[in-house]
């Protein structure tokens, strides 16, 4: 349930990170499945690190809002890179 929760925030970070910086934006495929990516990285990074009661995988609410906002920061972030590489790769 945790990877799944990191992974629909992941592609929502993705697709707000792309609207709110229009030159990282990539349309709503690429953002998506970049914050897909990132928010399954995030997810588990967070467990690696054992970010104490965020990443044990309990369903209490600060378990979902840890998941929630490492899935949303690494599709941000993904995206970013995703972005940044595209955009120089187009010059």
């Amino acid at each position: 349930m945790e990877l799944l929760i990191s992974l629909l925030s992941g592609a929502v970070g993705g697709n707000a990170a792309g609207k709110l910086i229009g030159k990282l934006d990539q349309g709503t495929l690429i953002n998506s499945i970049a914050g897909i990516v990132g928010g399954g990285v995030g997810g588990q990074l967070l467990s690696m690190v054992g970010a104490g009661g965020l990443a044990d995988g309990g369903m209490d609410i600060a378990g979902i809002i840890g998941q929630v906002a490492s899935g949303g920061v690494g599709g941000g972030v993904v995206l970013a890179i995703v972005g940044v590489v595209r955009n120089a790769l187009a010059k």
